[in-house]
């Protein structure tokens, strides 16, 4: 059983630290190639563009979404809006109501329903896609406000007939709120500005977010359209996109804020459902990176460790497991941890910090300050998360789990959140003890190699665990009118201005 547990162990660390070495080399990637050249001229005539807003139960965040987009500056006669409603509440009369009052100041929009709700998002766009007439298509999530200039600067690209894709860089809307959106905040730039840049600079496949991005409407019909057999109908469209020839291109300086969620339970749904969609989308293409002809090698390559690198979670938590035994038996194997552990950490932390370059000095030094913070979220995410990998990889169909977003205090906001998974806290309690055991256990003998590792073990599944049986309360928002929408009345007509609705 000892062999068992230490050579089980070796290949954990190996796996980790090429993972790790992955990232390092994403980081040379986006240092050595420059950024993509500047904006192209206006195209000689402005193709059509549909703005597609899938919507299910969004009353927090909807007036601010619509109001945004309808701000959007595109020549209007080639420009439609729909308004992609699933929702069975109250959203459907505020939607109505928005909808009613911009098509009023002569915004192109229009509210489109589907007889029944099948497919969850990708059978939305879907829908959506057959009764439009746009040459792009633009998508947008319910919690982002972007900019009105987003068409502008993205539009022009596509006077290159092989570009597929645009996709945005997200923004943060509340990255101060609490720790929570301030990891989340370090982990997304470090996805957007040195992954998503470092595959775009070079030619490597890289995702649609789902949203803040622009489709050339003919990529998607070529490599299918919109399937609903994966949670993450993005990543799935997107490697069937590229390997039949699309290209697609990243624009950092193209930023749609959005908002984070404030509480764990939320997080971890979204987490759960990315996760499990990742390791349904590497069932599903995996093998089809590695056999359709005429792909760069390296495109391959990222391809497979953007599907397989959420396969850290599962292998993390196996490196938990394995410790505490190892502590017990003495093993000098816990030193070889902390060489290859060391090496994947350093990778890691100079991804997250580097990735915070465009904040400057102040946001180099939260990087490196906030790295360890989430690292521990990452261990203490470690069960919910690889198990939801492992089902992706295994398993059937799943259900698409919103995120659900606050917006506003109140009894929407309320009802609209996550109910905490009380299995899963008390199995992360369960494993903080376990840790904090094996610490103590450790120190008892004279073993304290694997000391620091335990203890952040124990930290990360006692934060993650306590915060989901007792979440904080939640953040006032004083009230007031959508500023989007009274900028643009005021800018139409000062005596049409809206009155308040949501929270800005």
């Amino acid at each position: 059983m000892a062999t068992f547990i230490s050579i089980g162990y070796v290949c954990v660390l190996a796996a980790l630290t090429v993972l790790g070495l992955h990232r390092l080399h994403l980081v040379l990637l986006v240092l050595w190639h420059r950024r993509s050249a500047e904006l192209p001229e206006d195209p000689r005539a402005w193709p059509t563009v549909t703005i597609q807003l899938p919507l299910y139960n969004e009353a927090t965040v909807v007036a601010r979404l619509i109001d945004a987009v309808a701000a959007i500056d595109y020549p209007a006669e080639r420009l439609e809006i729909q308004v992609l409603d699933d929702s069975c509440d109250e959203t459907r009369e505020i939607v109505d109501e928005r909808v009613r009052w911009h098509r009023g100041l002569g915004v192109p929009i229009e509210v489109v329903r589907r007889p029944e709700r099948t497919g969850f998002k990708a059978g939305a766009l879907a829908y959506g896609l057959e009764r439009c007439e746009g040459d792009l298509i633009a998508i947008f999530d319910a919690d982002f406000v972007p900019n009105p200039d987003f068409l502008r600067r993205t539009v022009p690209h596509f006077e290159d007939p092989q570009l597929g894709l645009v996709q945005g860089c997200w923004g943060h809307l509340n990255r101060d709120a609490n720790l929570l959106t301030r990891v989340q905040a370090l982990a997304l730039d470090a996805h957007f500005r040195i992954e998503q840049a470092a595959r775009s600079r070079t030619g490597r496949f890289f995702n649609f977010n789902g949203t803040a991005g622009i489709w050339r409407r003919e990529a998607i019909d070529g490599a299918g359209g919109w399937a609903a057999d994966t949670i993450t109908e993005d990543l799935d469209l997107s490697l069937r996109a590229q390997l039949i020839g699309w290209r697609f291109q990243f624009q950092e300086d193209v930023v749609a804020p959005a908002e984070l969620p404030e509480d764990l339970a939320a997080f971890r749904a979204q987490q759960r459902r990315w996760t499990r969609g990742s390791g349904q989308t590497a069932r599903k293409l995996l093998g089809h990176v590695w056999r359709t002809p005429g792909v760069l090698f390296r495109a391959r390559v990222e391809a497979t460790f953007q599907l397989l690198l959420n396969l850290a979670y599962p292998l993390l938590l196996l490196l938990v497991l394995a410790t505490v035994p190892l502590v017990a038996l003495g093993s000098p194997l816990l030193t070889l941890q902390w060489v290859l552990f060391g090496l994947a950490t350093l990778s890691v932390t100079l991804f997250y910090v580097v990735s915070q370059r465009h904040r400057g000095w102040s946001g180099l030094a939260e990087g490196l300050a906030l790295t360890p913070v989430l690292f521990a979220y990452g261990i203490g995410l470690s069960l919910s998360n690889g198990l939801a990998y492992v089902q992706g990889l295994f398993g059937g169909e799943a259900a698409f789990v919103r995120t659900p977003k606050r917006g506003a205090i109140g009894a929407i906001a309320r009802r609209y959140s996550v109910r905490p998974e009380l299995p899963f806290a008390l199995a992360e309690l369960g494993l903080a003890a376990y840790a904090f055991g094996g610490l103590g256990y450790g120190l008892f003998l004279g073993h304290p190699t694997a000391a620091p590792f335990l203890a952040l073990i124990g930290l990360g599944f006692l934060a993650v665990g306590g915060r989901t049986l007792f979440p904080a309360a939640p953040r006032e928002m004083p009230s007031a009118p959508s500023e989007l929408a009274v900028e643009l009345a005021e800018a139409l007509d000062p005596e049409t201005a809206p009155q308040p609705l949501l929270s800005s």
